[in-house]
């Protein structure tokens, strides 16, 4: 499922941009990176761990997000984000979606939990104020929130 939701994001980006964003995938995650952004015309790319909840799960039925990232593949770096998304399975959507760059990550962290992984804790809900509330996204966002992130990597 997982893998399923990587690739509807991907899949999702590129159509909603008209093919401004192309996307490459990778064959093994070992590293903690997905996705790979880049756009077209330009060298720049942002490189994207995805971490995918389903809608048919409890915690996103009670407009929860919590998804772990495990320690020993996660490297902070500039050109690498967080990409949480709550996926519809129902209608093969996102629903929501939180880019978080990685060193913004970073800096939230203590240590890991007893199995190495840390934990990410967002609601879902319109009006909540977690410290993620400026990360969220509406599904029509992410794909434009990318594009943003690559143009900040590039300098412009």
């Amino acid at each position: 499922m997982g893998k399923a939701a990587e690739h509807l994001v991907a899949a999702f980006c590129i159509l909603a941009t008209r093919g401004a964003l192309n996307v490459s995938t990778s064959l093994v995650d070992d590293e903690g990176v997905d996705l790979v952004f880049h756009r077209r015309g330009s060298t720049g790319t942002l490189a994207v761990q995805v971490k995918a909840r389903m809608s048919d799960s409890k915690r996103i039925r009670s407009e929860g997000f919590v998804a772990f990232v495990r320690s020993q593949t996660f490297v902070p770096r500039d050109n690498l984000d967080m990409l949480f998304v709550a996926i519809d399975v129902i209608h093969g959507i996102v629903m929501k979606a939180w880019l978080v760059p990685s060193k913004v990550y970073a800096g939230t962290l203590g240590n890991p939990n007893s199995k190495g992984r840390y934990r990410f804790s967002a609601s879902m809900k319109d009006g909540s104020n977690d410290r993620w509330k400026p990360y969220r996204l509406e599904a029509h966002e992410l794909p434009q929130a990318v594009l943003q992130r690559l143009e900040r990597l590039e300098g412009g």
